[in-house]
């Protein structure tokens, strides 16, 4: 039996690499040999226990990597295709897929997402994807690893909070945190037309990326009050979309404090406590006030759009990789990122 390397949870505050079976792929399955792959804030709520899997999961939901096999019923793919698989890899047939709400697959909540969750994932020699006809990406020549490597997760949640947030033309836009997804979201922003972009953080090196990428003023939530300075930028209106990309009651609170009457807030974040809502900044619930959330976006046409706008230069997330690791240093790389040491926004970590 053919043997793999990879990275599995093994208790809350342990992840280690262990060996495992290469799996086979069964129909409608494919097998993709890893080449490039990074560590996700997800991943570090479940090394911390803050979200419950199961001791011997292979973790990970971003991958790029080529196809090494396909099972029976596979048609239109063939060994040695590059590809990428979206961190969400939904079926396309159930009831949730059929009524628009893919990341949703099979009728509970985040359902779609499968890789680290309740299937092996990504940070490993190989993977089996699942509805392999409906989630693996062909990627165009002309791109590197690096360059899509953003695509499966981070690119599409925080476009998607972008677009969930119904961003308008002209619209006045905070985007609470600028960590990776909170980065794209000032991205997607600026892609949907936002002429006033107000990214919060208190790294002053993040803030200078989100400049780069789109953000027409950056406030450090240290140095001043956002909520001040948002209204005061806004002429005391606030915010049309403020988007919480980070998963804490605080940034929560804060979007909610910076929206205007009947703005939206949309919300990104992963959260692992108990979430309260201010009666104030709620208006009791007579704002008119929005609220939506977004689970990342999957799906190979999901993928294929992402790559066109990288192909376009429309967005260039190669600079969001400020660490390489191989997979026998995976360890040492849960251990800068977690903690966010040296500056570090994502990692990338070879496989082969």
């Amino acid at each position: 039996m053919k043997k793999m390397k990879a990275a599995v949870f093994v208790s809350p505050g342990k992840i280690a690499l262990h060996e495992k079976a290469v799996p086979v792929p069964g129909p409608g399955e494919a097998l993709v040999r890893v080449t490039t792959t990074t560590i996700c804030g997800t991943d570090v709520h479940i090394l911390k226990g803050e979200y419950p899997v199961k001791p011997g999961l292979t973790i990970g939901h971003e991958l790029v990597g080529v196809v090494d096999s396909c099972g029976p019923g596979m048609t239109g793919y063939q060994p040695g295709q590059r590809v990428i698989v979206g961190a969400i890899t939904p079926c396309g047939q159930c009831h949730p897929c059929l009524d628009g709400h893919q990341a949703q697959c099979g009728g509970y909540a985040m359902g779609g997402w499968k890789f680290g969750n309740t299937i092996d994932g990504c940070q490993a020699e190989y993977v089996l994807v699942p509805n392999a006809m409906a989630n693996l990406a062909l990627v165009p020549d002309s791109l590197t690893d690096e360059q899509v490597l953003m695509c499966p997760d981070i690119m599409s949640t925080g476009f998607g909070g972008a677009e969930n947030g119904h961003i308008m033309i002209g619209d006045s836009v905070a985007i609470f945190a600028q960590g990776p997804i909170g980065l794209c979201a000032t991205a997607g922003a600026k892609l949907r037309g936002a002429s006033q972009i107000i990214a919060v953080d208190s790294i002053d090196k993040r803030l200078e990326v989100s400049k780069q990428l789109g953000a027409t003023v950056t406030i450090n939530f240290k140095k001043e009050d956002p909520i001040n300075v948002i209204k005061d930028l806004t002429r005391g209106r606030g915010v049309d979309v403020a988007v919480e990309a980070l998963g804490t009651q605080e940034t929560f609170e804060s979007c909610l404090r910076a929206i205007k009457p009947g703005g939206t807030l949309s919300s990104l974040g992963v959260y692992s406590g108990k979430l309260t809502m201010p009666l104030d900044a709620f208006a009791a619930g007579l704002g008119d006030h929005k609220i939506v959330t977004t689970l990342c976006p999957g799906g190979k046409e999901r993928m294929r759009r992402l790559m066109n706008v990288v192909e376009s230069g429309a967005v260039d997330l190669r600079s969001f990789v400020t660490h390489h690791f191989t997979l026998d240093e995976i360890e040492n790389a849960y251990e800068l990122f977690a903690n966010q040491c040296d500056g570090v926004i994502k990692v990338a970590i070879k496989v082969s």
